[in-house]
């Protein structure tokens, strides 16, 4: 399907693409770039790339499928040094958390070149970072969501599907926008949550006793709480009016659990916790479009 892929972020989201794209046949040999040499080095010496790039526009060079693996907020001045390097052909994709910002980075930095580039969020991801834990394995059965922008041109949109399709992905197609505010409410605020519900924990003084008592429920709710920091700081700024939205929701429904507790009214705590218990009992996963 492609002859090389350029990589830009030799670290896990990166890595796990490039292994299940050559396991899978799409790809003949990848080029890699990372921030920190180290990474692209240490992505070579595990047989994840064929070539350390020296840079990202020489990952890009002579690539017919390039791929961001970088902080959203490192997307703009990426493809603005990727771009004299681009072949006329070449499909770009990235796999950043928000997307609403990535594409008005990508008219900004590609200019009419915009229309190469395919805005992607795979719905999958570990609280582990790094080359070392790419996995060939992390895409299979996962959600992807692909947002093109009115540059984007429709067959780059086409081969993009059938790319994530033969990864064993199943497909989504939104606008930039509508993904923003939809993980904003079910991916970042619940980040954001889990984030402030361990600082609150660990400000108190018997924070650390309480920690040591904790069982599988606190394991289950804090999981997402270990996530990359310098990740997660760009994601919630990225898209901070969609979480801020989310956050009064919140606040809204933790008033309305607290004046229940305060007035010790058990008919009134009882529906609120029945409503959110029925609700996730029959959620049972994604809604995969298949």
């Amino acid at each position: 399907m492609f002859e090389r892929l350029g990589l830009i972020g030799c670290g896990l989201m990166g890595g796990s693409f490039a292994l299940a794209a050559r396991r899978a046949g799409l790809v003949q040999r990848v080029a890699g770039h990372s921030k920190s040499p180290a990474s692209a080095h240490r992505a070579h010496e595990l047989g994840v790339i064929d070539e350390v790039a020296d840079s990202a526009a020489q990952a890009a060079a002579g690539a017919d499928l390039v791929l961001l693996a970088v902080p959203v907020a490192a997307t703009e001045a990426t493809l603005r040094a990727i771009r004299p390097a681009l072949r006329p052909d070449a499909l770009i994709l990235d796999v950043g958390s928000t997307k609403a910002d990535v594409a008005a980075a990508a008219r900004r930095a590609l200019g009419d070149q915009a229309r190469q580039f395919v805005p992607c969020h795979p719905i999958t991801g570990r609280e582990v970072a790094g080359v070392e834990h790419a996995d060939a394995n992390l895409y299979r059965g996962t959600q992807v969501i692909v947002t093109p922008t009115d540059d984007t041109q429709v067959a780059r949109v086409e081969r993009t599907v059938a790319l994530w399709r033969a990864l064993g992905c199943h497909v989504v197609e939104l606008s930039p926008e509508a993904h923003d505010a939809a993980l904003a409410a079910v991916s970042h605020l619940p980040h954001l949550l889990a984030f402030a519900f361990m600082n609150g924990l660990l400000a108190q003084p018997d924070g650390g006793r309480s920690l040591a008592l904790a069982g599988p429920g606190f394991r289950d709710f804090t999981r997402i709480a270990a996530g990359d920091p310098s990740l997660w700081r760009d994601v919630l700024l990225a898209n901070r009016d969609e979480v801020g939205a989310q956050l009064r929701h919140f606040q809204q429904a933790l008033t309305e659990f607290e004046q229940a507790l305060a007035a010790g009214r058990a008919d009134a705590l009882e529906p609120l916790i029945r409503r959110a218990s029925a609700a996730r009992a029959a959620w049972g996963g994604p809604a995969i479009a298949r």
